[in-house]
């Protein structure tokens, strides 16, 4: 794991948030794990937005996905930005025999977190974690900071170690989505 601080702000639209402090940040300080604040103007739930909004390739903007696992277990999926979840390839990952995406309220209840702003540190319950193995490749990527608006540039490394993530392939197979221009309002 990287050593605490920061590590340089990324995107032309980004802007450091030095005075912002979330559970996740709180978080990521007690376990001395490196990132970097980068905030923006939230307008739209969602990575497609977050990236468009920061200047940040969106397969580098990892969504957070709170999942049902079945007979009362949660767990939570690391996905790039730009695909889909491959539920059953999840459910092989974390042993169970199925996942679906869970609603929302259950969601917000687990994480302590609004959607759009559900980060997987710091979270009210530990949740079993699955990440995508293909983010590792990347040398940083952005991941919600427990807000809407506020995104951390970190180490995937980093983020599997902290959480202690499976890693595997969870993508859909051609799941990724097109490019689309994101609207604001």
């Amino acid at each position: 794991m990287g050593k605490k601080g920061h590590l340089p702000r990324c995107g032309p639209a980004a802007s450091t948030g030095e005075n912002v402090s979330t559970r996740a940040i709180q978080w990521l300080r007690k376990q001395g794990i490196s990132f970097a604040v980068v905030t923006y103007d939230h307008q739209i739930k969602g990575a497609a937005f977050a990236a468009q909004a920061t200047g940040f390739p969106l397969d580098r903007t990892v969504k957070t996905l709170v999942v049902d696992l079945g007979g009362g277990a949660f767990g939570l999926a690391l996905m790039p930005g730009d695909h889909k979840l491959a539920t059953k390839k999840l459910a092989r990952v974390l042993g169970v025999k199925k996942a679906a995406l869970a609603d929302a309220p259950n969601a917000e209840r687990l994480t302590g977190y609004r959607v759009g702003g559900i980060s997987p540190f710091g979270i009210r319950r530990p949740l079993a974690v699955a990440m995508e193995a293909s983010l590792m490749v990347h040398p940083r990527v952005l991941v919600n900071g427990g807000q809407r608006g506020i995104m951390l540039e970190m180490h995937p490394q980093d983020i599997a170690a902290g959480l202690n993530c499976r890693l595997g392939d969870l993508l859909v197979e051609g799941g990724r989505r097109p490019d689309r221009k994101v609207k604001s309002r």
